[in-house]
């Protein structure tokens, strides 16, 4: 039997595992599949963080696969879910008998709102799909942080918090910076001070990514919302006398919402260029 398996971050998962290993009824080939979403907007600063991650977490589980005697390889690509199960029916040898997709629970699942599953169904024909539900949380209690920041992403006041917020447990960050005019396609200082913070903190240890946005950023956090695992979201801005994001009451709107945990960062007037 030939399995193809598509997850992500949740890809290490125990329950994911145990999936595979409920198909050992005679030879079993597995074909891991790491799907790898670019952002809808906007660009990634550090681009190969996302996929160097998804790498390592492909890596660990393939020796798990193994080291339990299952033939497995896999790969990571940078396209969506229904894409690469697409490609993957197309170009697999030999063909694929039976499906597993592992996601998110409902609440936090970017591909199950994106009805991922019943699209991956419909492109399977008659093979069987198996829906495997993860939670990462519950299983190593990492939790990933959104961070909202643009003009005070190198305020030590943020770049404090973030360090704070690591030393308490399991976590991995996503800094967005959105940018006020949508309608220019680079913004070399706003690249600049988000590579120079992600620079910073990576250098410490910590698991950070970051992006340029165009949004607003009440939109730029939905939409990154919706592309990844958020648990808690960090907003930094600049007082009320200087912040137009806290004059569109940007936290409660995010609390409101997401219904996440949002801590709010009030930077000084002045913070690193």
């Amino acid at each position: 039997m030939h399995l193809l398996v598509v997850a992500n971050e949740t890809v290490t998962g125990r329950k994911l595992i145990e999936a595979v290993e409920r198909h050992r009824n005679g030879e079993l080939r597995v074909t891991v599949v790491s799907p790898v979403n670019q952002p809808q907007r906007g660009y990634v600063v550090y681009e190969d963080t996302r996929r160097a991650a998804a790498g390592r977490r492909l890596d660990r589980t393939l020796a798990l696969l193994r080291d339990e005697g299952i033939s497995a390889h896999g790969l990571v690509v940078e396209t969506d879910p229904v894409t690469a199960v697409r490609d993957a029916l197309a170009q697999l040898e030999p063909p694929v008998d039976a499906i597993v997709v592992a996601t998110h629970p409902q609440q936090t699942s970017g591909w199950l709102r994106k009805n991922v599953i019943a699209q991956i169904r419909s492109l399977a024909g008659n093979r069987p799909v198996e829906h495997v539900v993860v939670d990462l949380t519950g299983e190593t209690g990492q939790r990933n942080v959104l961070v909202i920041a643009n003009e005070t992403v190198l305020g030590p006041k943020l770049l404090d918090k973030i360090r704070e917020r690591a030393a308490r447990g399991n976590v991995s960050f996503l800094i967005v910076s959105p940018q006020s005019d949508s309608s220019e396609g680079a913004h070399p200082e706003a690249d600049r001070r988000l590579k120079r913070a992600l620079a910073e903190l990576r250098g410490e240890g910590l698991d950070a990514h970051g992006q340029v946005a165009h949004p607003d950023p009440f939109s730029a956090a939905l939409e990154a919302i919706n592309d990844e695992r958020v648990d808690e979201i960090i907003v930094s801005t600049f007082g009320p006398e200087r912040s137009g994001w806290l004059r569109r009451d940007l936290v409660e709107r995010l609390r409101n919402e997401t219904g996440l945990p949002v801590e709010h960062v009030v930077a000084p007037a002045e913070v690193p260029a």
